[in-house]
């Protein structure tokens, strides 16, 4: 299978230079691949580079050393940037809008044809189930609700790729759900999706293959029941595998 995101031995250094403090490395030459049509799970404890990877692959933090690359074109060069769709972990929308303007906003910016435009609203607030409250300004919906406008900002562009950086991040238990079938509708239509998240219960439902990354290296990769192995869940199999021993009191 072709892999449309990869990176090759990419490290990423950060240095404080105000308080002269040694370099932080956050990545250790990371090789990963996501294929095209798979849903893949990026996981890791906070600060284990998840974050820093994204960052590179959008292009906002340069490598230090190794390679990225989307579409087989390196992140550094805008244009492999096309085909892609992101979702951050906060977003920051201009909350007196409503959905059906926030996406005639970024429709604009791609430069939909206006015919084009509405058809790819209609079909972007059936898909995130919004049609309901289309028009009711961003500011009354729930953080739920402005996840799921959130991904259909993210997918204005019909883009082939889809990152999402904890797109399940503080929902209650019907928003997570409300977004992992959004997920498997988009897996259905062909899309490739790359999400981080902490919420492994998730993760294992949905993904087709997860990496674990721990301190900025690769701990593991594969199908989420290579993962799990002998364990009885992925949070069992995440917990062994980033070295996590639990305390026993006495």
């Amino acid at each position: 299978m072709s892999a449309i995101l990869k990176t090759q031995k990419l490290r990423v250094e950060f240095r404080n230079r105000e308080m002269r403090q040694a370099t932080k490395v956050a990545l250790h030459g990371l090789d990963l691949e996501v294929h095209a049509g798979e849903v893949f799970g990026f996981l890791g404890p906070n600060g284990a580079g998840k974050t820093t990877t994204i960052n590179v692959l959008l292009g906002f933090v340069p490598p230090t050393s190794g390679a990225a690359s989307l579409f087989g074109i390196d992140v550094r060069q805008p244009i492999a940037r096309q085909r892609i769709g992101y979702l951050p972990e906060l977003t920051y929308y201009y909350k007196f809008l409503s959905a059906e303007e926030l996406l005639r906003f970024y429709a604009k910016i791609f430069g939909l044809a206006r015919g084009e435009t509405d058809k790819r609203i209609a079909e972007l607030l059936k898909l995130v189930e919004l049609e309901h409250a289309a028009k009711r300004p961003i500011k009354s919906y729930s953080k739920g609700m402005q996840q799921r406008v959130g991904l259909a900002q993210a997918l204005i562009n019909n883009p082939d790729l889809l990152i999402l950086d904890e797109p399940t991040s503080g929902l209650d238990p019907l928003g997570r759900m409300k977004v992992r079938e959004i997920i498997q509708r988009l897996k259905e239509q062909g899309k490739t999706v790359f999400f981080s998240s902490h919420e492994l219960g998730e993760v294992e439902t949905v993904c087709d293959r997860v990496a674990i990354i721990h301190q900025g290296e690769l701990k593991a990769v594969g199908r989420v029941n290579e993962i799990t192995g002998r364990h009885a869940s992925l949070e069992k199999a995440f917990l062994d595998i980033i070295g996590f021993q639990t305390s026993t009191a006495p």
